[in-house]
């Protein structure tokens, strides 16, 4: 496995098993260091932390998305509520767990929607068979 040009590149296609085992290493990574930046800073550096996930992240997305033949709009979308929640964090100006902010509610909700969306969209359902715009069919079937 390519794994500078799956966490660094947004051109081609990866299939879902492909997609599986870079989140979930991301995932692991990203759990290790939010524990770690907790430990040291609090939510602020956590914030701080999974800003530093965004484009690897976004990369694997992207590709995962060419196959699935998905508008990337959907993705923008995603990480830039994502990016803002962060930031909000940072600025600590979400609330509390008992009273979140108007705002950081009026985000989550939404995002918690299109995360759903997208799970199913990309984690789920096959990539388009043969190739497409984005490059030949990861799955090398026509």
């Amino acid at each position: 496995m390519d794994w500078a040009f799956l966490f660094n590149t947004f051109d081609g296609r990866i299939s879902r098993k492909t997609f599986w085992i870079a989140i979930a290493t991301l995932t692991v990574v990203e759990i290790l260091a939010h524990f770690l930046a907790i430990q040291i800073q609090g939510d602020r550096l956590s914030a701080i932390v999974d800003l530093a996930f965004v484009y690897p992240e976004f990369a694997v997305t992207v590709k995962r998305a060419h196959d699935r033949n998905m508008p990337v709009l959907f993705l923008i979308a995603f990480f830039s509520a994502s990016a803002f929640l962060d930031l909000l964090t940072v600025m600590q100006m979400t609330g509390t767990d008992e009273q979140p902010s108007a705002i950081s509610v009026l985000i989550a909700v939404p995002f918690t929607i299109l995360a759903l969306f997208l799970l199913v969209e990309l984690g789920f359902r096959r990539g388009v068979p043969g190739p497409n715009q984005y490059g030949p069919d990861p799955l090398g079937t026509i």
